[in-house]
């Protein structure tokens, strides 16, 4: 422990020293340590705010990737789990502390005020974060972090851990809607971008951090295992960083010439050169270190199965000495990871410069850039896009990175569980994977192609992309079997830690799975929940806010993912009808579906009529011409899915009676067709008893 002490320490002191050391120069360079000619809040406030910005970014990684790691990797009645809870409540409190601070200090550098402990001032504080976006931002991450705090030090129960998990994302929501200003154009796909930038740094950064920390009391043969953990999760991390960074640059830079002629421009080139050889550092750890990490078997050990992962060439090495090899190789790999961290150090410090300068593109919201602009900008913050005709359904795109990046890794994850199997020799039908492909690909178009780009403008776009998320995705990504291969694919922990395996396995066997796994409630809420989307203000607060919008695509995607299951799913579910009541609750369903299109498409009132009526477009149908478009779609074209539901019921039933049948012939060739005897026989004795009565 000694001797891993002495290499945590110097990797928590050069995180440190590497973000106080890059901020200050990035604060230099960027021009954001000079002072104002107008409203200039004074020295303090203008490394303050930036320093505790920074203290905020490293605390909610820490926080972050340890609780990560503890819900991922560890076993609950180990040591190590407490130990890294105990890291998570420290860096949640800590989180608490500079998030605090950083809403003073945004205050003070907004209002210009000194600080005080008058009642002048805290009133000017409260009103502060009860009307102003920015302070009702910052005063929602103290609470969560607050929260999160209790939470990390009040649980120990494995299940448990994922309340303090959940109030740890949701602590990247205020910071990555401070990212861009609402009402700006470019406003979803910034904020996207930044929660991912965010929560990719978190896990990549927070989670190294732990795996650093563990290695204060956990063997080179465990250690070995918690790395090989971590990092797949730092492998997603990186990509989302990556990904996310280079879209964000894009949004503020603008032209490639502001690269150097702007401060923004040369800290954005520095972080990326940070980024290039982080990336370089996970490549070298994949690739060389990790595979080599307590490897060392002795002379004479048994041989490996055969369909075990093959391991790196070794060495034949006494036993004697395969303890001090492993040992030898954990220290070599924990000082490469400090001197990673290090590298984080600095990215993490020019990250905080950056949030401080001034972009070459200026990002404002909308409704403050006058009379000129046009009342489609005033409410989506985006200009009206061009006439939709047939040729831009194929050339209009709105990129959502969020999206992109889960089709992308759904797609990758799913291949990956296909060739493990492959491997091991076991069969996975081209069919289940082609549905999965298909299905991601239709989700990647409908999230960013040109439904995405109208649907704020058109309501016949949006229920187009409706009756996409809630009917045709769902069913190709159901019988795709996502959790039958997950549960085949996937390894068994072994010591007492829960993987996906496992937490699936749980999953499918809570209260609140066999009750949304219901066929009957899950029919409810793919119909039912239409009526209460688009008869309510949800519609007009979907249509509005990012959060609102990003709800909306999941909770489509799941109502319809939760129905199709119930009716043609192969993966396990609680609760299943037999075929025939499947028909009946399909029929059922759809003609409620039907009866809403109509409603729609006979409707003489517009609905969020100060949206979609005050867009100010001078191409297309009018607004109430539209919506009734909308609502044949959802009677029409809504019903082309239905009839493929109704016929892969159908074919199931078939194939599930011939299935049956085939049982049944079985049996019977191996016990002689003894049922078939004892029914003939029981049937024979009835007729004697008859004609002895007579």
């Amino acid at each position: 422990m000694d001797r891993a002490l002495k290499v945590f320490t110097p990797a928590v002191v050069l995180l440190l020293l590497g973000a106080a050391v890059s901020l200050y120069a990035g604060l230099q360079i960027g021009g954001a340590a000079d002072p104002r000619t107008v409203a200039d809040p004074g020295a303090i406030v203008r490394y303050l705010l930036p320093a505790s910005r920074t203290a905020v970014n490293l605390s909610l990684s820490v926080m972050l990737g340890a609780l990560l790691i503890a819900v991922w990797a560890l076993a609950t009645d180990k040591n190590e789990y407490g130990r890294v809870m105990d890291l998570a409540a420290g860096a949640a409190a800590v989180l608490t502390v500079s998030s605090g601070t950083a809403l003073i200090a945004t205050y003070l550098d907004v209002s210009l005020q000194p600080f005080s402990a008058s009642q002048a001032f805290g009133a000017g504080l409260g009103q502060f974060v009860s009307e102003l976006e920015l302070g009702r931002l910052w005063i929602e991450l103290v609470a969560l972090a607050a929260v999160t705090t209790v939470l990390c030090f009040a649980v120990r129960s494995r299940r448990l851990t994922l309340l303090p998990l959940v109030t740890a994302v949701l602590c990247l929501l205020p910071l990555a809607a401070q990212g861009h200003a609402a009402g700006a154009s470019g406003h979803s796909l910034a904020v996207n971008a930044m929660f991912l930038h965010i929560g990719g740094a978190a896990v990549w950064i927070g989670g190294l951090v732990t795996i650093v920390y563990l290695a204060l009391f956990s063997t080179p043969e465990r250690f070995a295992v918690l790395v090989r953990r971590y990092s797949f999760l730092a492998l997603l991390a990186s990509i989302a960083v990556f990904c996310s960074g280079v879209l964000s640059g894009m949004l503020r830079v603008g032209d490639l010439s502001n690269l150097f002629a702007t401060g923004y421009g040369q800290l954005l080139v520095l972080k990326t050169v940070a980024m290039i050889v982080l990336l370089g550092f996970g490549a070298w750890h994949r690739i060389r270190l990790i595979p080599r990490l307590a490897v060392a078997k002795p002379r004479g050990a048994g041989a490996k199965h055969p369909g075990a992962a093959k391991q790196p060439r070794e060495a034949k090495i006494p036993a004697g000495e395969v303890k001090q090899t492993a040992i030898y190789r954990t220290r070599l790999f924990l000082w490469f990871v400090v001197s990673e961290i290090a590298v984080m150090g600095i990215a993490s410090g020019l990250a905080g410069a950056l949030g401080r300068t001034e972009t070459p593109v200026t990002i404002q919201p909308a409704r403050e850039l006058g009379t000129t602009i046009t009342p489609a900008e005033w409410l989506t913050g985006d200009p009206l896009p061009p006439e939709l005709t047939p040729d831009r359904i194929f050339t209009q795109w709105k990129f959502d990175l969020l999206w992109i990046l889960i089709a992308v890794f759904g797609i990758a994850i799913y291949y990956y569980g296909v060739i493990k199997l492959r491997r091991r020799g076991d069969k996975w039908g081209i069919g289940r994977t082609i549905s999965w492909t298909a299905g991601m690909l239709v989700l990647f178009w409908v999230t960013n192609g040109y439904l995405n780009a109208y649907e704020a403008y058109l309501f016949s776009s949006h229920m187009l992309g409706h009756m996409f998320l809630t009917m045709l995705i769902p069913m190709l990504l159901v019988l795709g079997a996502p959790v039958t291969l997950l549960l085949r694919a996937a390894e068994k922990r072994r010591d007492g830690s829960w993987g996906p395996r496992e937490w699936v396995v749980w999953a499918l066997d809570t209260p609140w799975a066999k009750l949304v796994s219901n066929p009957i409630f899950a029919a409810i809420m793919f119909s039912g929940s239409l009526w209460i989307f688009y008869f309510t203000p949800i519609l007009r607060w979907a249509m509005e806010e990012h959060i609102g919008h990003q709800w909306m695509i999941v909770h489509f995607l799941l109502s319809g993912y939760l129905f199709a299951l119930t009716l043609i799913g192969i993966d396990p579910v609680p609760n299943r009808f037999s075929y025939p009541l499947r028909l009946v609750l399909l029929l059922a369903t759809m003609a409620a579906h039907a009866f809403f299109g109509v409603t729609i498409m006979s409707g003489e009132g517009l609905l969020a009529a100060d949206w979609f009526g005050a867009m100010g477009r001078e191409w297309g149908d009018p607004p109430l011409q539209d919506q009734q478009n909308g609502g044949g779609i959802a009677w029409g074209i809504g019903e082309i899915p239905t009839l493929l539901l109704t016929l892969i019921v159908s074919v199931q039933w078939a194939r599930a009676d011939d299935k049956e049948q085939r049982r049944r012939d079985r049996a019977a060739d191996r016990t002689g067709d003894a049922e078939l005897r004892a029914y003939n026989e029981m049937l024979q004795q009835r007729a004697e008893r008859q004609q002895t009565r007579r």
